[in-house]
């Protein structure tokens, strides 16, 4: 009994050191230190690295790529008579889109020019007038210094006749008709002389009529530029290079001023527009680098700067901002929209359309300790 007891518990004693738990192994037990210190070294690694760098990333969801999208749209009214582009093509700068009908605008050049050629053959016709009336000027200058003349010898006569009517050599009704003959040139003279300044003043009168013809040719010139506008602008062009996009004109359709027909998208110039929590930019600066990710391309990383801020948050630039001063107050926190540039080579920047959704990340350590110095210039 005793030999089979012992047998039995000589046999246990192997069985409980194999069921030894296994943490009681020396090469486990340095095993799992191993991993508890490479645990605690990864640890202080992110620690190290989030104050060096990690919480100096700004990042947000809230962004879209962007493009300064130019709307095409008309002058002048008329019916659309040709649609040059189709939707989504390539355009460079002075392309033609559309044609309006330029038959009207074309009629008013016309006048104008009917205009102008019409007081230029007035202000012809006057200045053939002022020189028929320098003729006149000249006679009425002749009949002048004819009666001029004529006065002269009247008033020596009356003084030749004078002396001799008093000694009784000539009779005084010869002097009577000496003095008579005196009066009528000096009436002479006077006629003469208002002739000739009607003549002059009637040049005058007829130079006003040439400045006025002139005038009305000015005008007509400045009908005829307006005219050529319009009828110029009967041809819409692309201003700027990109695609058309929202195009919604169609032939035969009458437009008028200001009417939106298509949307010029400059594809090579695409931005992001990231708009971040206020409590975000407190290290953000012009200038800083930007990890841009699209959803679209995923797991391709972009880079990217910060290009501008806006001016005010972008509740403030919102169809009806928050009027804080009145009614129950609950505080938000705003969102500033940040322009980031896109540093992407164009075989990228093909691939992206303005839209598209996109998360940027902003690393803010070239500001560290900004605020710190702005602490210390505010006390």
């Amino acid at each position: 009994m005793d030999a089979q007891t012992t047998a039995v518990e000589q046999n246990v004693e192997p069985e409980k050191a194999s069921r030894r738990s296994p943490r009681r192994r020396r090469g486990v037990r340095l095993v799992l230190l191993a991993i508890l210190l490479g645990l605690v070294a990864l640890g202080i690694a992110w620690f190290v690295e989030y104050q060096q760098v990690g919480k100096y990333l700004e990042s947000t969801d809230d962004a879209y790529i962007q493009a300064d999208a130019v709307v095409v749209s008309p002058k002048i009214a008329g019916y659309v008579e040709q649609v040059f582009v189709a939707d989504n093509q390539a355009v460079k700068p002075g392309d033609p889109l559309v044609r309006i009908d330029p038959r009207d605008y074309r009629a008013q050049a016309a006048q104008a020019q009917a205009q102008i050629d019409i007081a230029r053959a007035n202000a012809e016709g006057v200045r053939a007038q002022i020189a028929e009336q320098g003729a006149a000027v000249q006679e009425a200058q002749a009949q002048l210094d004819a009666a001029q003349s004529d006065l002269e010898l009247a008033r020596t006569e009356v003084n030749r006749y004078e002396p001799l009517v008093a000694t009784g050599a000539e009779p005084r009704e010869a002097l009577t008709q000496r003095r008579a003959r005196l009066q009528q040139t000096q009436a002479q003279v006077a006629a003469a002389r208002a002739a000739l300044e009607a003549a002059r003043r009637r040049v005058g009168t007829l130079e006003a009529q040439v400045g006025q013809t002139l005038a009305q040719g000015e005008a007509g010139e400045a009908q005829l530029s307006q005219a050529n506008v319009n009828l110029g602008s009967t041809v819409i062009r692309a201003t700027i290079a990109g695609r058309i996009g929202n195009k919604s004109v169609r032939a035969g359709q009458f437009v008028q001023p200001g009417t939106r027909l298509m949307s010029t998208v400059p594809v090579s110039q695409l931005y992001v527009e990231a708009n971040f929590k206020e409590t975000q930019v407190g290290l953000m600066r012009v200038g800083q680098p930007v990890t841009i990710e699209v959803d679209a391309l995923e797991g391709i990383e972009l880079a990217g700067r910060v290009d501008s801020f806006a001016p005010g948050t972008g509740a403030q630039f919102s169809l009806l901002p928050p009027e804080n001063a009145t009614g129950n107050f609950t505080k938000i926190v705003q969102r500033i929209p940040v322009r980031i540039s896109i540093q992407a080579p164009a075989a990228v920047r093909a691939l992206l359309l303005p839209g598209m959704s996109v998360t940027t990340t902003v690393n803010t350590l070239s500001a560290k300790g900004s605020l710190e110095r702005i602490e210390q210039a505010a006390e």
